[in-house]
């Protein structure tokens, strides 16, 4: 989920020097996500401050490194707020665990996506686009899948919801791609599956491991 857009957006795009240090950003903001998260969850107890201002200090550096080498990124950093922001509230509301606050920290991941193809040169924007909504599409429905699995696996209406989701999901991949959608159709199936079994959370990390290479490659191919 955390590096999976970035690489398929600096893949499909080109591949350049500027991901290296875009990829250092993204992942030192991510723990600076991450320990503002727990920081503010916490009630801003002291002892889960330093992480926070060490990613903070880590961060801002790497952004300014990035922007310095790639002035047009800047344009992008507005359209992360909205989602940084739902994410932040819901931690400070002990609320990070929502299906919507995960949905909406989803739509900011996804982004990451259109900025690596960009950043690698790609002008292709309609499919730049695309390869986002298929990263959302498929971490969206992972949430759903791994909810029904560990903390709603007693809730019949969330497992149909998620069956739901996965199916709709499959509908718009296949608009996108009739590959993608016979991809995203064995995740439906999956997600219809699965989850009667009660899978350990390590097979179920392995999987979501496999799955999301499958997806990002797939992706990258037949989008």
């Amino acid at each position: 989920m955390v590096i999976a857009p970035l690489l398929v957006g600096a893949i499909a795009g080109g591949v350049q020097w500027i991901h290296l240090p875009l990829l250092a950003f993204w992942l030192s903001g991510y723990f600076l996500f991450f320990a503002a998260s727990l920081w503010l969850k916490s009630r801003r107890k002291p002892r889960y401050w330093p992480p926070v201002r060490a990613y903070l200090v880590s961060s801002t550096l790497l952004g300014l490194l990035v922007v310095a080498l790639k002035p047009e990124l800047i344009v992008w950093a507005p359209a992360f707020l909205p989602a940084l922001a739902v994410g932040l509230w819901a931690a400070a509301q002990r609320r990070e665990r929502d299906l919507e606050a995960g949905l909406a920290t989803l739509v900011g991941s996804a982004l990451m996506t259109v900025v690596a193809f960009v950043a690698g040169g790609g002008e292709d924007m309609t499919r730049a686009w695309l390869l986002a909504a298929i990263q959302f599409l498929y971490f969206a429905g992972t949430i759903f899948y791994v909810k029904t699995v560990i903390r709603e696996r007693n809730n019949p209406r969330f497992f149909w919801w998620s069956v739901i989701f996965h199916i709709a999901a499959a509908i718009a991949a296949a608009i996108i791609s009739p590959w993608m959608g016979l991809v995203f159709a064995v995740l439906a199936l999956r997600a219809a599956v699965v989850p009667r079994f009660t899978p350990s959370p390590k097979a179920l990390g392995i999987g979501e491991i496999f799955s999301t290479v499958i997806v990002s490659l797939a992706s990258v191919v037949f989008v």
